[in-house]
């Protein structure tokens, strides 16, 4: 793994974003609607970036968003979706129907024994879950070995190096440092596994209130940081906020409606809103606060989520 020693890599959003160029292997931090790094993905479609190959376990919005926009040319996840809520991807599921994105569909622990062998610096990891599936067939780079200890044949899956891993953090220092509260997802093997990671906080602090809530991601394998309340809207970012569910209606019923819809809210909030700044601005200023009350009550958190 690479160590990045400088001493300050607080920068901001849009300079952060400049580690990931078209044709990027980006790694997607967080999972489902939970700390995914939105605030990178709507910067990387405000500057244009295409033809990216994106890796995650299992995601939304982020994928999704990225897909909608053109961004996306490989995608190699294991579920991309809104769960039981709100339903499966519209963009990527249009994208996958139509063959405008390379659908490389893969399972979590596959993906986390492919990071293992990347962090470790082995050139292959055995596993089970992918045998009598159809997931072999979408990647034939896979191989199938022989134990030397028992004979049973299992996959041999190469190692999973991306080129850049997007991570959002409650918390980080201007050196690298981030913590993160559960679940952690994949993101400290992202981390590990990455040739550069670049992280989004809700919040810079000093070292000393990052040690004392907890280092999750060491400074030396962080190359970028840059300060961004609500960095994961309309995602949670636990404990602070939740994650805000009318937003994602209104964003999964454009998508699924595609062309107008779609390019209009692109245009509200991320193409015609071309800072974060901007973003909460047109999210609301009143509607963001009101996210970071769920834990008021179990009333709070329902009314919420009606």
């Amino acid at each position: 793994m690479p160590f990045h020693l400088d001493p300050d890599k607080l920068v901001d959003l849009e300079r952060a974003v400049g580690f990931v160029t078209d044709g990027t292997m980006v790694a997607l931090g967080g999972g489902l609607s939970a700390r995914l790094p939105m605030a990178l993905v709507r910067e990387l479609i405000r500057q244009g970036r295409r033809g990216l190959h994106v890796v995650g376990s299992a995601h939304g919005i982020d994928v999704d968003l990225l897909v909608a926009a053109g961004a996306v040319a490989v995608c190699e996840e294991s579920y991309v979706g809104f769960e039981q809520d709100l339903g499966l991807a519209p963009a990527y599921r249009r994208a996958a129907q139509e063959g405008t994105v390379e659908i490389r569909e893969s399972c979590c622990a596959t993906i986390l024994a492919q990071l293992r062998a990347a962090e470790f610096g082995l050139p292959f990891m055995p596993v089970r879950g992918v045998k009598g599936s159809d997931i072999r067939r979408l990647h034939p780079e896979y191989r199938e070995i022989t134990c030397p200890f028992t004979g049973e044949t299992l996959v041999a899956v190469p190692p999973l190096r991306p080129d850049v891993a997007l991570i959002h953090a409650p918390l980080g220092d201007r050196h690298g440092n981030l913590h993160l509260d559960q679940p952690y997802v994949l993101d400290e093997r992202f981390a590990a596994a990455a040739r550069n990671v670049v992280a989004t906080v809700e919040r810079v602090v000093s070292t000393e209130e990052v040690v004392r809530a907890g280092v999750t991601i060491p400074a030396h394998l962080v190359s970028a940081v840059a300060e961004v309340p609500y960095g994961a809207h309309p995602t949670s970012c636990y404990p602070a906020y939740a994650y805000d569910r009318p937003h994602l209606v209104e964003y999964t019923r454009a998508a699924a409606a595609g062309g107008t819809e779609l390019a209009r809210y692109l245009d509200r909030y991320v193409t015609g809103a071309p800072t974060e700044e901007a973003y909460r601005k047109a999210v609301g200023e009143d509607r963001l606060a009101k996210l970071t009350t769920w834990s008021a009550s179990t009333a709070a958190w329902k009314e919420l989520f009606a």
